[in-house]
């Protein structure tokens, strides 16, 4: 309704300028009246005195002109009273529009709410009782597999490592304050926002969680300890299968997660130094805001790196909200030299304008192993409430450079990961299309991966995991600009929300301002930074061997915090 107000305001500024230049043009043209009615009597006064020939004439021409002069001023003064009064006539038929238009708005807004609420009931219902709405066995094209029977070792053991020696360590915390009980309506802030990206819309904290985007992408470690394994492995094939089940592992923690995290101040960093529990460090740095980017760089002593730059696209689509994290993730093993390339599915937050929130999954996951060219295509299924499959689930096949299968995997994003070796596969019958149904029969399957079970209280708590627990705990002698330093992101943690939302404007303003100020230097973009004119201190965009451009980890942080010397960070808090 915003713009409807000012699109009136405008209209009618129009017209009143309009009206003040008519009053200008009357008052012209009474002057214009005088002085014509006085130059005319003089001109008669003159025909009067002078009586000779040659100067009637010329009088008389000099009459003439200013009857004329009269006459085109009349002329002028109507034609603008005219253009008024169009003017007026269309202002209230625009006006007229306006409102037509005010009211189909707010007409669609309230249908696009009923209609939300009855598919809402319909689907609840029909979860209740499916049977008696007749479901259509769907034809599946995909791989199936069966177990072999002969009895055979397991390719891949899962050892707990590491649970003996772990005493000496620092204990973390196991809570934060229970969330407040606010009542929310994400529609009344969201029906203004259809088609737009959300990072440019100022959301109050009450759709956050107590973390920013950048401790977000540190939680993909959750399960280091499948990369840990991954490393001591001599089978390439293994090792994909590890590899894969790590990347369907980050999503685990989305499943109840539907609060959105911080959106990192430009310059924001997040360290985690879990060198001494796992063997890793990990770094981010928001590299850009708009549109916001993340730059990210792991090293374990165990025998990996893994390096990534995500540009997060959200948009709402009405009834839900679609992120889609552009950008790739690189993994590299250091005694094979083995190198990994991916990237990230799509998330969907659903049920935004009625009923509770949840969360899917859904689209394609292709890991390259660049140095031997074995792949890996992982299948999220999108959740749907007429399919008999189970919900969540991701199916993928290991093949080596020549296409051949090696490996199925399977399990479902939110609970575990199998892998099962292929020792026979035929041509079956029945696929879709005239094309044939690949039939493998494997070995039993082994589990890769399992997920681990949420913190007791859980629910209070955000939904966090153990981990993402810990990942805001205050500590000593990160750098100033550290997401754990973040004073509206503490006060939400807190429970003090509208203290919380204060402060994340104030941020938000000082960031805009400091925008303007780097934008209004002359040089700045021509010195290799930015169209924003932003540098990032621990990251630099360099271009890959494909000839992608990311942001690469340059060095010097964990120095910088060994000596305490942060005196090249920027003030953003």
């Amino acid at each position: 309704t915003n713009t409807h107000t000012e699109d009136r305001t405008l209209t009618q500024g129009v017209l009143k300028t309009l009206a003040s230049k008519l009053d200008d043009l009357s008052t012209c043209n009474e002057l214009i009246g005088k002085h014509g009615a006085a130059l005319q009597r003089s001109l008669s006064e003159l025909e009067d005195l002078r009586a000779s020939t040659d100067s009637t004439d010329k009088v008389k021409a000099v009459n003439e002109r200013a009857t004329l002069f009269r006459i085109t001023s009349n002329a002028m003064i109507n034609a603008c009273r005219d253009f008024v009064d169009v003017a007026e006539s269309h202002s209230r038929r625009w006006q007229k529009a306006l409102q037509h238009e005010r009211e189909q708005r707010h007409h669609l807004e309230e249908t696009i709410e009923q209609l939300a609420k009855q598919h809402n009931s319909l689907e609840r219902a029909w979860r209740e009782n499916p049977t008696s709405y007749t479901g259509e066995a769907f034809c599946n094209d995909e791989a199936e597999f069966f177990d072999a029977m002969e009895d055979s070792p397991a390719f891949i053991t899962v050892t707990a490592t590491g649970t003996n020696h772990m005493q000496l360590q620092r204990t973390r915390r196991s809570r934060i304050p229970d969330k407040p009980n606010y009542s929310l309506n994400l529609w009344s802030i969201m029906k203004n926002c259809i088609g737009k990206d959300l990072s440019k819309i100022p959301m109050p904290v009450n759709f956050n969680e107590p973390l920013s985007m950048l401790q977000r992408l540190t939680e993909d470690l959750e399960y280091s300890e499948l990369l840990d394994r991954a490393a001591r492995c001599d089978s390439p094939l293994e090792q994909m299968c590890l590899v894969a089940a790590f990347s369907v592992s980050s999503y685990s923690t989305t499943v109840h997660r539907t609060a959105k995290p911080f959106n990192p101040l430009l310059g924001e960093t997040y360290e985690l130094d879990r060198l001494e529990e796992y063997g890793y460090r990990s770094i981010c740095e928001q590299v850009s805001h708009h549109p916001p980017a993340a730059a990210h760089h792991v090293s374990s002593q165990r025998g990996w790196t893994l390096w990534q730059h995500i540009t997060i696209d959200s948009k709402f689509r009405g009834k839900y909200i679609s992120v889609v994290p552009l950008g790739n993730i690189h993994l590299q093993f250091h005694s094979s030299g083995n190198h990994y390339v991916w990237s990230k599915v799509t998330s969907t937050v659903h049920n935004i304008i009625v009923g509770k929130l949840w969360i899917d999954q859904s689209g394609d996951i292709d890991i390259v192993n660049t140095t031997t060219k074995d792949t890996c295509r992982l299948k999220f299924s999108p959740y749907s409430y007429f399919s008999r499959e189970v919900p969540r689930k991701v199916t993928g096949v290991v093949e080596d450079r020549d296409g051949t299968a090696h490996y199925i995997l399977s399990g479902t994003w939110d609970d575990k990961m199998e892998s099962a070796k292929i020792v026979d596969s035929s041509q079956g019958c029945g696929g879709s299309e005239g094309k044939q149904k690949t039939v493998y029969q494997t070995l039993p399957p082994k589990l890769l991966w399992k997920k681990y079970p949420l913190p007791e209280n859980a629910e209070n708590m955000h939904f966090f995991s153990t981990l993402a627990l810990t990942l805001n705990e205050p500590e000593e002698g990160v750098a100033p600009t550290d997401s754990r330093l973040r004073p509206d992101q503490r006060l939400m943690e807190a429970g003090l929300w509208d203290e919380a939302n204060s402060q994340k404007q104030r941020l938000e303003e000082r960031q805009r301002l400091e925008r303007k100020r780097r934008e209004a230097q002359p040089d700045s973009v021509s010195s290799g930074q930015d169209i924003e004119g932003y540098q990032p201190l621990w990251f630099e965009k360099r271009t890959d061997e494909t000839g992608e451009s990311s942001f690469i980890y340059k060095g010097g942080y964990w120095e910088a915090k060994d000596r305490q010397d942060w005196s090249h960070c920027p003030q953003i808090f």
